[in-house]
């Protein structure tokens, strides 16, 4: 089996410089969670941007719209900011041929107490027996990728989920 990761940034990749919150979209965290995991499938990490997603424009969305197009794979991860998320997976939805997964985290991946592994963990397995579509998985839910919103006072996503 074949995974294709992309990278767009969010909190999952966030380095964080000072008490003040000063923080920058550094490398790819996910890279380091498949090599301490051992994964037994092919993949490839290709970062498309490193935004905060209050940060990303339509134009932005379209990038990652065409990266996901052009990919000749048809299992697909997208680490992306949780703010937005649903924004994005919105625009994807016009793809029909793939199976794309939308995961990333609450807390940066470089915290201890992070929500980052399991996420990424949990978007894994359930790219392997999701259908061709569009999904938000946070939490240790599958979410519809257009029937979803983060409820930012509770610290998780609601939505339609898959049963």
């Amino acid at each position: 089996m074949y995974i294709q990761i992309f990278t767009a940034g969010g909190t999952i990749d966030k380095e964080y410089f000072d008490k003040e919150s000063e923080y920058s979209v550094g490398e790819p965290f996910i890279e380091e969670i498949l090599l301490e995991l051992n994964m037994n499938f092919e993949y490839e990490i290709t970062t498309i941007m490193r935004k905060d997603s209050l940060d990303m424009t339509d134009e932005d969305r379209q990038i990652i719209l065409s990266e996901m197009i052009k990919s000749p794979h048809k299992r697909i991860i997208l680490t992306h900011g949780t703010d937005t998320m649903q924004d994005t997976a919105k625009v994807l939805e016009g793809i029909k041929d793939k199976t794309i997964v939308l995961t990333g985290s609450l807390k940066p991946g470089k915290f201890h107490k992070t929500d980052a592994v399991f996420n990424i963990g949990f978007a894994l397995g359930a790219l392997q027996q999701l259908p061709f579509g569009v999904y938000i998985c946070m939490n240790g839910m599958t979410f519809l990728g257009n029937a979803v919103k983060k409820n930012r006072n509770a610290g998780r996503f609601e939505g339609k989920t898959i049963e």
